[in-house]
Formats: C-alpha cells, sequence, structure tokens
C-alpha cells in the first residue's frame, strides 16, 4: 500500500490530469478501476445473441477487451476523455428530412477523430511523464479490443442511454471517447446517476427499431452498422427505412432531449469539409473513385471504400423523389458498376418507377 504522503501524491495528481486533458482540448477526463466484469458479461451475451453482425472483432481478443490488465499488462487505472464535436449552426434535422440531400452522422464531416485524439492523449501522457519521470501507459482511440463506453459510465463522464450512446447531464452525447491505460495507482471517479427515466424518445424514433429494448441494440438492424459495417448488400426489407442516410445515423441522438444541452466543439478539425454537411446525393453519387479518395482524405468516411459509398448512395436515391435527373444518373452509373452497387441501382430504378 503506498503512505498517507504518496496517496496525497496521487490525488494531486488526478486532479492536475484533469486539469490539463482541459488544456488539451477534452471537455471532461474521468478516473476509473479495471473492473469491467459486468459490461463483460452483457457482451457476450450479446454476440451469443448474434447481435453483433459480422463484427467479429468485438470478440476475436476474448476477454482482452473487458480486462484490461489483460491487453496491457500492468494497468490499474484508466483514464476516460471526451471531447465534443457537434458542429457549430448546423442544422441536422433539416437534412434528414431533404431527400435530396445526402445525410452523413455529423461525427464523420470532418477529421477523422481518431488522430486528433491520439495525438492529445500522447500530450496529456507527456505531460504526466514531465511531472512524474516514466511510467507505464498506452492510448487508445477506438482502435483496439476496449469497452470505451462502459469504461467511461465508470469514470463518471456520463451514463449509458436507452440508446447505448453515453448521455452526460450537461453536454448530451455529441461526443468522442478516448482512454489511457496506466499502471498509476489514481484514485478514482464514481459514475453519475442515470437520468433516461421512462423517456423513449431514442427507441421510438429509430427508423429499423435497432434497439430492441432499452440499453440493448441489435446491430444488425442498426443504419450505421448497415452503411458502415456491411460489406454485402443491404438487406432489401431495410432499404426504404434508411431514407436518406449515407453514412451512419444520429437519428436517435437527434430525439434525446438531454442533446439540447449539446455544446458546439471548438475543435477545426471537426468542422464540415467537402460541403459533405450540405451536399445532395447527385452530387456525392458522381464522385468517380480517384476523387472519392481525394475528397474523404483524413476522413473517417474513407475506410468504407468507393464501391459501398455508391451502394450507400443508390439506396438513398431509391428512397428520394426521383426525378429525370436522378434516374438518369442510376442508368448511367450502372454500366460500370460492380455486381454490389449494380444490384442497389437496379432496385432504386425499380422503386423509382413504382412510385
Amino acid at each position: 500500500m503506498p503512505c498517507i504522503a504518496q496517496q496525497q501524491d496521487f490525488a494531486n495528481l488526478a486532479r492536475q490530469i484533469k486539469e490539463w486533458a482541459g488544456d488539451l482540448g477534452f471537455q471532461q477526463a474521468g478516473i476509473t478501476d479495471t473492473d469491467l466484469k459486468v459490461a463483460g458479461e452483457r457482451l457476450k451475451h450479446w454476440v451469443e445473441m448474434g447481435r453483433h453482425g459480422d463484427m467479429d472483432y468485438m470478440w476475436k481478443h476474448g476477454s482482452k477487451r473487458y480486462r484490461p490488465e489483460e491487453l496491457v499488462p500492468g494497468t490499474l487505472r484508466v483514464i476516460s476523455v471526451r471531447m465534443d464535436y457537434l458542429p457549430p449552426d448546423d442544422d441536422p434535422v433539416s437534412v434528414m428530412q431533404d431527400p435530396a440531400t445526402a445525410f452523413i452522422s455529423r461525427y464523420a464531416l470532418g477529421r477523422d477523430y481518431h488522430k486528433v485524439m491520439r495525438k492529445r492523449l500522447q500530450k496529456l501522457a507527456a505531460r504526466i511523464s514531465e511531472a512524474i519521470g516514466s511510467f507505464g501507459y498506452r492510448v487508445f482511440v477506438d482502435s483496439a479490443p476496449v469497452l470505451e463506453k462502459p469504461l467511461a459510465v465508470k469514470a463518471g463522464l456520463g451514463w449509458m442511454g436507452k440508446h447505448t450512446c453515453i448521455i452526460n447531464r450537461e453536454a448530451g452525447s455529441w461526443f468522442f471517447l478516448g482512454e489511457l491505460y496506466t499502471d498509476l495507482p489514481l484514485p478514482t471517479d464514481a459514475p453519475v446517476e442515470e437520468h433516461c427515466g421512462r423517456c423513449r424518445a431514442c427507441m421510438d424514433i429509430c427508423p429499423t427499431r435497432a434497439i430492441v429494448a432499452p440499453y440493448e441494440l441489435d446491430a444488425r438492424l442498426c443504419i450505421s452498422w448497415l452503411t458502415i459495417e456491411l460489406h454485402g448488400p443491404i438487406p432489401v426489407e431495410l432499404r426504404p427505412l434508411m431514407g436518406n442516410h449515407i453514412y451512419g445515423c444520429d437519428d436517435c441522438m437527434l430525439a434525446c432531449p438531454w442533446n439540447r444541452f449539446a455544446t458546439p466543439t471548438p475543435e477545426t478539425d471537426f468542422l464540415p469539409r467537402q460541403g459533405l454537411d450540405k451536399a445532395t446525393l447527385l452530387e456525392l453519387f458522381h464522385w468517380n473513385e480517384e476523387e472519392f479518395l481525394k475528397r474523404t482524405e483524413g476522413s473517417p468516411i474513407r475506410r468504407i471504400g468507393h464501391e459501398r459509398w455508391l451502394r450507400n448512395i443508390a439506396v438513398a436515391l431509391g428512397n428520394s423523389t426521383g426525378g429525370r435527373e436522378t434516374m438518369n444518373a442510376l442508368q448511367t452509373r450502372l454500366p460500370q458498376a460492380s455486381e454490389l452497387v449494380a444490384e442497389h441501382i437496379h432496385w432504386a430504378l425499380q422503386r423509382l418507377t413504382e412510385s
């Protein structure tokens, strides 16, 4: 056991770490231990029910995901941080309600958050090292088998909402999470009280009913999974429900009453690029692969590739109001389309013809 003086030093260090995190642009930092037994059991149950879809990586590393000390030996504490990303002067509802405009999840409009947050966390680790000397640590930003949301809950950053996103009473849920695993025996923070109550707004708004029960998400129905994680054809019965969503889905967060407290991000890296916050479906559908790669450089969107980009937009065009220009764009793309894209173009053409 550390002596009383050492314990006091660690308490002071914890306060300093939170101050440094604020200086580096994080809106909040909390500290937790590594006990994720309950979250691990829930994860196993979720995977056993097949609700992870084809995201095999969710269980690929076994217990390392819910036992931080196995992933990084020597880990005693996890410093969990959040960074707001909602663009200022943004009107996502009007975009979502315009069938000719492409809806892209607000987190993906700017620079890839993985790179931004990882650099800031590395700087945080460097500041700690400057203050106390060498220590053991490892930085994570959605980059390894880490249960980031349960860790954030335990660290007091917010509570798990019924849509399975973390909600903060003062900031809503428009924020990214990152972690710094460390061997420092820092004092831990307490979880906050849950405040969802009887509210079902997120569950009721979900177009595909992916939130199958409070705090239970079936990824196979989630539009974010369909547009980002799914590599093959989008199930035909779900296509009409996707509206104009081409990358991710924010419906449940837009419906959450706690997001009225959300603060626009001060990070310029998260501001919309390439006009993606207001781009039309036809404009984006005309991008060839070279243009797609150029315009999504440094963006999380690039990871889905041009083929799935076209697949998603074809579905959205099939859900649009159509018109001669839309039909022509779909038919023009068809001859050079891959088998996957062609299937979705044919579906869109048939749907527009029948409407």
